[in-house]
């Protein structure tokens, strides 16, 4: 990323421009690293992206994600992407940005930190929609207007999800997703390996906006109980999903 770009994102972050309350806030990412020999360092509250807590258990899943699968994924896959996504901001033009600003002026070149910071968002927002409860959560309020204005009704937006975690070739994410120009309007896309639809520079116009779900569909996430049932797994995180904390992270 160039200089007049990191300007403009900044200046877009700062004039509240970046949907606000950011999702990397609500959802408990953490704070970027700041240069150590920069003014801000001073007041700065961490020296980096960091892992949050699930919030539950590793077995409070089950059967849907079992203990094991919830633990090696969050534990080992999302603190590798969060220390290779600090290590690779170390001295970097991008340090100090939240992630939303960061994401946004990657481009498709920016590997490192497309990947682990991708990773980094993508894991944090999975965790906090899923709920142990065994009790189905059903949508309601300003959602599910939006629901049923977008899709007509529940069952059609639960349909569109399976099917577009179901139909990622290899490696990915199904996602419900805001419009960030209409923000009555809901839509379901999916995305490649850890890009989501923040990330204005690498992933089409039609996939970007506000994300408000995410499913991994990342073997590491369910093939130790489903193997290559990943319909089933889809289905079974379709059954725990929080829809309050859906709520929550609308615009």
């Amino acid at each position: 990323m160039d200089k007049r770009t990191f300007i403009k994102l900044s200046g877009m972050a700062g004039a509240g421009l970046v949907a606000a309350p950011l999702v990397s806030g609500l959802i408990g990412c953490g704070n970027a690293p700041v240069d150590p020999g920069t003014p801000a360092a001073e007041n700065a509250a961490t020296t980096g992206f960091t892992l949050p807590e699930l919030g539950y258990a590793h077995d409070a899943l089950e059967p849907a994600i079992d203990r094991q699968t919830m633990k090696i994924h969050h534990e080992r896959h999302h603190a590798g992407y969060v220390r290779k996504l600090n290590a690779a901001l170390e001295g970097h033009a991008m340090g100090g940005m939240s992630l939303e600003a960061l994401l946004a002026g990657l481009g498709p070149d920016d590997t490192g930190l497309r990947n682990n910071g991708g990773g980094h968002f993508n894991h944090a927002l999975f965790w906090k929609v899923l709920t142990p409860s065994s009790e189905p959560s059903q949508p309601s309020g300003v959602l599910a207007d939006r629901i049923t204005a977008s899709f007509g009704n529940q069952e059609t937006l639960l349909t569109a999800l399976s099917q577009a975690a179901g139909s990622r070739f290899g490696s990915g994410w199904a996602w419900l997703v805001q419009d960030e120009s209409q923000p009555n309007r809901l839509f379901v896309c999916s995305t490649a390996n850890q890009d989501n639809p923040l990330m204005k520079g690498v992933v089409d116009t039609h996939l970007q906006g506000r994300p408000l779900l995410g499913i991994d569909v990342w073997e590491h996430a369910y093939y130790l109980n489903y193997q290559n049932r990943r319909t089933d797994y889809v289905a079974a995180v379709l059954d725990r999903i929080n829809w309050s904390e859906v709520a929550a992270l609308m615009a």
